[in-house]
């Protein structure tokens, strides 16, 4: 029985899931239209969560440094006027670049925080937004001038909050076409994912996995035997930011709009809920949590709406359940998690 219980999660969100999709009355094409859609916005930023979570540090809600970083990345581009394919792949080197950075600095934070890792996370998150946002709503126009002028509000201080960027989305659109649903993409960003996945595998099973997975489990007993704790930590976070900012660049071109200041609000919620929903805990994850949790997570969120309208007569219903479930999801492995953590051996 106690083999089943990483299980309990999933098998629950799979019932509400089923539940859902019969209150929704909605077709198949549908839903897998949109789990396309979101599997390619969203599925690296779930393997951003595993890198800390095996160093013992749990959820880095500081992914949204990544995220910013990948904003800031596609404003400069957009700001010099690169063409769409060159600005998309220097998007992602500078997003790399300025991740690897910012992560560095979040890392060195973190360590001074063993413990409260989770909150303090959270907190870096709130700052960086904060001074995210007062850079380009005061100092860009003012402090820094801009090669582009039409990113610019109508009275010259601060950028436009929501940019066009229609054709990186078109980018992937003549290559290995196909049609999941009702919905017609490409199968590159299912690619990228895919081959994302395994690198982070492959990362878990090296030399500085089994180190970061030593550190998490324990990490007196890992720097008793040379490990050390502090630098793996940080590689831990550097790596998670860098794979955020680079979910964020694959968000961004799927979307093919950029919301300056809110385009990264509320992803490391939604991220941690739908890698807790694949079974993850705050000790534990892998690549399997991450893409069974995505489909799930997805899945609800995606007919909750419907679901609440076709139930309730009040589609509101359905968008606040999605709220509930989000962070009903992290309070719920909180719990657990607290659980397994009075019931082990000391």
């Amino acid at each position: 029985m106690k083999r089943y219980k990483e299980y309990y999660v999933p098998i629950f969100f799979l019932i509400l899931s089923v539940l859902g999709i019969m209150a929704a009355k909605v077709g198949v094409n549908f839903i897998l239209g949109e789990l396309y859609a979101r599997f390619v916005r969203n599925g690296i930023f779930l393997l951003a969560l595993i890198f800390p979570i095996m160093a013992g540090m749990g959820i880095n809600f500081s992914i949204t440094i990544g995220a910013i970083a990948a904003q800031i990345s596609m404003l400069i581009v957009l700001d010099i006027g690169f063409a769409p394919r060159l600005g998309f792949f220097m998007a992602i080197l500078l997003s790399i670049i300025l991740s690897a950075l910012l992560g560095n600095i979040i890392g060195k934070l973190l360590n001074r925080a063993k413990g409260k890792e989770m909150i303090a996370s959270m907190v870096i998150g709130f700052l960086g937004t904060s001074l995210y946002q007062i850079i380009f709503m005061v100092a860009y126009g003012t402090i820094i001038q801009p090669f582009n002028k039409e990113i610019l509000l109508t009275r010259g201080i601060g950028v436009k909050s929501m940019l066009d960027i229609g054709e990186y989305k078109d980018l992937f659109s003549n290559i290995l076409p196909i049609t999941i649903g009702d919905v017609e993409g490409s199968l590159v960003p299912i690619v990228i994912i895919v081959v994302v996945g395994i690198l982070v595998h492959l990362v878990t099973r090296s030399k500085i996995g089994y180190q970061m997975r030593a550190v998490g489990e324990n990490m007196y007993l890992a720097e008793k035997v040379g490990i050390d704790v502090d630098k793996t930590r940080k590689i831990a976070i550097i790596m998670s930011t860098i794979l955020a900012s680079l979910a964020q660049i694959m968000f961004i071109q799927n979307l093919g709009i950029l919301n300056v200041y809110t385009g990264h609000l509320n992803l490391d919620i939604f991220a941690s809920a739908a890698l807790l929903a694949g079974g993850a805990t705050f000790k534990k994850a892998n690549i399997r949590n991450a893409f069974i949790g995505i489909f799930l997570f997805h899945t609800l969120f995606i007919v909750s709406p419907l679901a609440g309208q076709n139930v309730f007569k009040n589609p509101a219903l359905g968008e606040y359940f999605r709220s509930f479930i989000a962070y009903g999801t992290i309070v719920f492995a909180l719990m657990v998690n607290l659980k397994k953590a009075e019931q082990s051996p000391q």
